[in-house]
């Protein structure tokens, strides 16, 4: 193997490696939006039951009635 093709395979594996990152860029962005969405779906699905807990709890303390 000369020294021209070393240095053609070189560049070659230089820029599968810088396509294999851009792909790996593309992946991870998609998949911080999908965590965003769920971390909201979370905080709506936190704050129902925070609603649906508040609505249940007695509005007065038991005790005897008059």
């Amino acid at each position: 193997m000369g020294l021209t093709e070393r240095v053609f395979d070189a560049f070659t594996k230089t820029i599968l490696l810088s396509d294999k990152v851009e792909q790996l860029n593309a992946t991870v962005a998609k998949q911080q939006l999908r965590i965003e969405n769920l971390t909201e779906r979370v905080i709506r699905l936190e704050t129902a039951l925070e609603f649906a807990l508040l609505n249940k709890r007695p509005k007065h303390l038991p005790g005897p009635h008059s």
